[in-house]
């Protein structure tokens, strides 16, 4: 796993986008290369032509960002793959000849673009036919074992098994039989020596156990470590693998003395300095589409234009957020409701702003006055906060930051409507709070984005 941005990326999808990146910079070379011959060391040096492909080679990787085409784990149908590759390279291609027309001075020569795209498209369906192709290789794959035979064990063996992307091969894992349980910790540290003396070597152990004392082979799991193997807790294999801090077997210690959950006065500060900014012009960009919004909301229902409602702020101070209203008015006439998928008190043209996101731009406001920062837990209602708290541990960490705008859970798993969906979006949370700085801000907006743009949201 790498680590960018505070986030674990699988080392395959890295290697996939960087390799993607060389095809695509490659097959455009290929082309100056055919068409420009001698010249095409003038081109690319005194015409700025590295910078036009670099330019277009990025265009086109943000794409597939866009489509999903580095999450293996999301897509992973042939066909799916190729389809969503076709329609990058069409989208790439509307793109540039947008920008052809608006600033032909892009252009490097005649056809070459053309001839770029025409290499490319095979080149592509190639280079990941390679791809799937290397990556299940057995002796590219990591050797795994996964110490433990509860929920615990069985859960992130399931998880690893799906997770082809992430290259681990769990090796021999089976729950325990009934003799074997009154003596796990002899049968899991023979297993250990077992695994330590074949040809192949074990590379990574995760400790996954319900109750570990008493039982855990500490003298077997010293001497893998001595032999070279990564020993882990589920947890944080968890917490790589999902973005987020899983609740069950959450100790207040971990907190405490592991990494995270620290952030200095001036990474705050310039968290604060740099909402403020980007809300200021966010609003500015919006003013002249004020009207239209207002209109539309006029004429969808009777009502009034903004909705007004109280949340839970920082240090669990309540404030006062702004929307422009996307309900009837007499949504919440039988008692206050989470907000669900579909829901049917929704307005016409308030599923189209909750998709965009536009009807949550009067909050901006709630920024520039300091009550809420662009990215962080989004801020719950006082009427669910007693409920959430006593029946969520851990869950008023979240009064300890500012909310947001936008947050770590919203991005990677959108609404909760239930007390199950709540713990989920807290465990997300968790997650963005231990590891909070301004680049994981930064990953978290680009990612507001992508869903705004795939009308992911609600």
């Amino acid at each position: 796993m790498i680590r960018f941005l505070n986030v674990y990326l699988p080392t395959r999808v890295v290697a996939l986008l960087l390799g993607e990146t060389i095809v695509v910079l490659g097959c455009f070379l290929l082309a100056s290369q055919i068409l420009l011959g001698p010249d095409m060391a003038l081109a690319l040096v005194y015409e700025d032509g590295w910078l036009k492909l670099a330019g277009l080679t990025l265009v086109i990787v943000l794409l597939s960002y866009y489509f999903d085409l580095y999450e293996p784990e999301t897509v992973s149908v042939p066909f799916q793959i190729f389809f969503r590759m076709l329609l990058v390279l069409g989208f790439s291609c509307f793109v540039l000849a947008a920008a052809m027309f608006f600033w032909p001075e892009i252009a490097i020569r005649q056809n070459l673009y053309a001839l770029g795209f025409l290499l490319l498209t095979p080149a592509l369906m190639l280079w990941r036919r390679a791809y799937v192709w290397m990556v299940n290789l057995p002796g590219l794959r990591e050797r795994v074992y996964v110490l433990g035979d509860g929920e615990q064990a069985q859960s992130i063996v399931e998880l690893l098994r799906t997770r082809r992307d992430v290259g681990m091969e769990v090796l021999d894992w089976r729950p325990l039989t009934e003799e074997e349980a009154t003596r796990r910790r002899e049968v899991w540290g023979a297993e250990i020596k077992r695994l330590l003396a074949e040809k192949k070597p074990l590379q990574r152990i995760i400790v996954a156990l319900e109750e570990a004392r008493g039982q855990m082979p500490v003298d077997e799991l010293l001497q893998a470590r001595l032999h070279g193997v990564r020993v882990e807790r589920v947890g944080e294999v968890k917490e790589q693998l999902i973005g987020k801090i899983q609740l069950s077997g959450l100790q207040p210690s971990t907190m405490f003395y592991g990494e995270g959950f620290r952030v200095k006065t001036g990474v705050q500060l310039t968290r604060v300095l740099v909402s403020g900014l980007v809300a200021g012009c966010i609003l500015l960009v919006f003013l002249p589409f004020f009207p239209l919004v207002v209109l539309a909301v006029r004429l969808s229902s009777p009502g009034p234009i903004f909705f007004r409602q109280t949340r839970v702020g920082m240090g669990g101070k309540p404030f006062h957020v702004y929307k422009f209203r996307s309900m009837r008015t007499d949504a919440e006439a039988s008692g206050a409701k989470w907000a669900v998928k579909n829901d049917p008190r929704v307005t016409p043209i308030g599923t189209f702003l909750r998709k965009t996101r536009i009807d949550e731009v009067p909050q901006l406001w709630n920024v520039l006055r300091g009550d809420m920062g662009l990215v962080g837990p989004r801020p719950e209602r006082p009427e669910f906060v007693p409920y959430l708290a006593e029946n969520l541990p851990f869950y008023n960490l979240r009064h300890l930051i500012r909310p947001g705008l936008t947050g770590w859970a919203q991005v990677r798993y959108g609404y909760g409507a239930t007390l199950e969906q709540a713990r989920e979006k807290l465990e997300y949370d968790l997650y963005y709070i231990k590891h909070m700085t301004l680049g994981l801000d930064l990953l978290v907006m680009f990612e507001t984005i992508k869903t705004v743009v795939r009308r992911r949201g609600q």
